[in-house]
């Protein structure tokens, strides 16, 4: 299995404990979830703590898709991993970093490896596209993300 891997660093105008605080509300996924993107939580898992499972639905093209993700290594203040347990990608480790970066900042960072279905045929139709959307979407979150922490001028 060929392993692909991505990463979105962003600083973000806020200390690490309230960035993490704000991913750690109900409704934060959707919140950072694109209106473009068609996915659907049927169940946020009680939140980020060890063990939690989410459950999405997505759509691949006219195809609904189960995704479910358990939560590991919950830090408080720093971050957690969601790993797939079930859905549409042949491996999915997404690793959520929160970092202090010094005064009222921090640093958020996705980070991600995952493997497409179907070997190269799954690479070779799919893995240009996979990793165009994962740009335009964590653009978006991070965005997201800052955006809920900057001061109206």
């Amino acid at each position: 299995m060929k392993v692909a891997r991505f990463v979105r660093r962003s600083r973000i105008g806020a200390p690490a404990e309230e960035v993490f605080r704000w991913h750690a509300e109900p409704g934060a996924f959707q919140r950072l979830t694109p209106p473009w993107e068609p996915v659907e939580v049927l169940d946020e898992g009680g939140g980020l703590r060890n063990g939690a499972e989410v459950v999405l639905r997505v759509r691949l093209g006219p195809f609904p898709v189960r995704w479910v993700s358990r939560l590991s290594d919950c830090i408080p203040g720093r971050g957690f991993r969601d790993t797939q347990i079930r859905g549409p990608f042949a491996l999915w480790r997404h690793t959520h970093l929160i970092e202090p970066a010094g005064g009222s900042a921090s640093w958020l960072e996705d980070r991600i490896e995952y493997a497409l279905p179907f070997g190269f045929l799954g690479r070779w139709l799919g893995g240009f596209f996979v990793r165009r959307k994962l740009d335009r979407l964590f653009e978006y979150r991070h965005r997201m993300t800052a955006s809920a922490f900057s001061s109206p001028l």
